[in-house]
């Protein structure tokens, strides 16, 4: 049976490009701008709302942005807070915190308080190429970081990792390390490269990060990570995750807007749906909803 209940989309952004907060804008070399020139233009609540339309979106979280990290820690909070967000649409966030920082601890006491902030992402996609390289090698084992990333547990936050398949390792010995760290992988693992060494990096990353208890995966813009948009590639990279992480620890999301260069809303949800009805209805359910419902604690709205 196809699942036809609930969702909460447990990946998406907004911004206002005339702000001006988002460096990676106007930044030439940015391999974020490299997206598309859609990157570059508002996308605020009416049009995440339009973009929904006819799906039975009852909530959502928001994920930090890359806001100019010179501003106040909380400032894109405060703008977001500024927004009329329907029911539970952005109800979860997921911020940014200078984690390396002295000052990390007194950042991340601020975000705690503010309403709906679940976690806090980090960007840790090191690659060999420096053309599709967005962070530096080894972040995760900086002594400095890694004391701010043990200072999200007593706050009850969890942390939310940009990847790709290069760092499967790392994550995987920072949730050992960590148990008591929830350790959120988005975008499959960003499995961009597809020669078969790369793909087999990948599938073997999914299963090591798989062995810890506590991490969980964002089927998150998959179709953006297979050979092509044929339902057979768009099966297989989903298959392969859920054979790794099962049900019970992925969790669906768009990525909107940036999904737009991938797929339309629309077709990423309803390919979802046929893909996600080889299960069994809980199993869909908790899929689409149940488990970025737990995770994120939105019975608590």
């Amino acid at each position: 049976m196809r699942y036809d209940g609930p969702i909460i989309d447990a990946h998406h952004h907004l911004w206002d490009a005339s702000l001006g907060r988002h460096p990676w804008m106007t930044d030439p070399d940015s391999p974020v701008k490299a997206l598309g020139a859609f990157m570059t233009q508002d996308y605020l609540m009416a049009d995440y709302l339009a973009d929904i339309g006819k799906q039975p979106v009852t909530g959502s979280v928001f994920i930090e942005t890359g806001w100019d990290r010179v501003r106040p820690v909380d400032e894109e909070l405060r703008w977001l807070d500024s927004l009329a967000c329907p029911g539970a649409i952005a109800a979860r966030r997921i911020a940014w915190a200078p984690l390396a920082s002295a000052q990390a601890e007194a950042a991340l006491d601020i975000l705690a308080a503010h309403r709906g902030v679940v976690g806090v992402r980090e960007t840790i996609r090191w690659h060999p190429d420096p053309a599709k390289r967005w962070a530096e090698e080894g972040l995760m084992d900086a002594p400095a970081w890694r004391h701010g990333a043990k200072a999200l547990i007593p706050r009850g936050l969890l942390l939310e990792v940009l990847m790709n398949p290069y760092q499967c390792p790392d994550v995987a010995r920072l949730a050992a390390d960590l148990p008591g760290l929830t350790i959120v992988v988005n975008h499959c693992a960003s499995p961009l490269d597809r020669d078969e060494a790369s793909v087999a990096r990948w599938r073997d990353g999914l299963k090591l990060m798989a062995a810890q208890a506590n991490i969980r995966i964002k089927l998150s813009n998959f179709p953006a990570y297979g050979v092509d948009k044929s339902p057979a590639a768009l099966r297989g990279t989903v298959m392969t995750i859920l054979d790794a992480f099962t049900p019970s620890r992925a969790m669906f999301g768009t990525d909107y807007p940036v999904g737009r260069r991938a797929m339309p809303y629309q077709e990423i949800c309803e390919n979802f749906r046929d893909i996600a009805a080889a299960f069994s209805a809980a199993e869909q359910r908790a899929l689409f909803h149940d488990n970025a419902a737990r995770l994120y604690r939105f019975d608590s709205i």
